[in-house]
């Protein structure tokens, strides 16, 4: 699926760009969206992002949907990959374009047009210096993502496009399959669904040098780990470590082996 959207957006003229560090350290300690790429283009009146065209950029967030028994409803991970398009554009065309573009690639992938929806409201919304709208799409009853039109407040004329989805969820309404195989395989019923979910985002803050400390970063990898149950790890953690860094080794290099992640997760649990 990842070469599929590799082609598909190149052909529309939006070629793979590197990710952006894990680790941010401006507004948010972590990456936790591609369009921190446009930064300095919409945010600090620079003529230039970060990045622009095709990311997928793993990324690390607290903000998935649960059930009342606290667990990640289905289709909600803490780290995901967000299979974004963000680039400055000069008109409303270039939006409706793009959007355009993402129909064409969700249709090679399978997603077939009439089953696509697409719904959002023309107000735009405000945060800090930034205005937009946003839609978003629906494959048949899942959301998919959404496409965003930013634009400077004080410089309407600065705009740019972020079109957003997630690798995982794009496979999982590809696939029809249950979510918790789909991501982790024969281990999806090895340990709780949170522990699954800590070793997997412990395995991407490790690979990237985030290591565990008291406060910011390390703090959020010290927090990671902590969700871990103690009971069901107490064979190791290393063979999960190693099919998740697998994963992650697809979107970017990580800085430390596999072993090292997992003994360093074990030492962090403790005996």
């Amino acid at each position: 699926m990842l070469d599929s959207l590799e082609t598909g957006f190149a052909q529309d003229g939006a070629a793979r760009d590197n990710c952006l560090p894990l680790l941010w350290g401006r507004e948010t300690e972590l990456t936790i969206s591609a369009v921190q790429a446009l930064d300095p283009f919409l945010k600090g009146g620079q003529p230039r992002t970060y990045r622009s065209g095709f990311l997928p950029q793993p990324v690390v967030r607290f903000t998935g949907q649960r059930d009342a028994t606290g667990h990640l409803k289905d289709g909600f991970l803490t780290s995901f990959v967000n299979i974004s398009r963000v680039q400055r554009i000069g008109s409303l065309e270039e939006y409706g374009a793009i959007l355009d573009g993402w129909l064409t690639v969700l249709s090679r992938l399978g997603f077939h047009a009439r089953h696509l929806s697409i719904k959002g409201k023309l107000t735009p919304w405000r945060r800090r210096q930034v205005e937009g709208i946003t839609l978003r799409f629906r494959h048949l009853d899942r959301t998919l993502g959404d496409i965003v039109l930013l634009w400077n407040t004080e410089h309407p004329d600065r705009m740019a496009a972020d079109l957003g989805s997630g690798l995982e969820r794009l496979a999982w309404a590809r696939a029809q399959e249950p979510w918790h195989q789909l991501i982790y395989g024969s281990f999806a019923m090895a340990a709780p669904p949170t522990t699954l979910d800590a070793i997997r985002t412990a395995t991407l803050l490790l690979g990237h040098g985030i290591t565990p400390d008291a406060r910011g970063a390390g703090g959020i990898t010290r927090r990671v780990i902590g969700g871990i149950d103690p009971d069901a790890a107490r064979l190791g953690v290393g063979a999960l470590v190693r099919k998740m860094y697998g994963y992650w080794s697809l979107f970017s290099i990580l800085h430390a082996p596999w072993p090292e992640i997992a003994r360093a997760i074990e030492e962090e649990i403790g005996p």
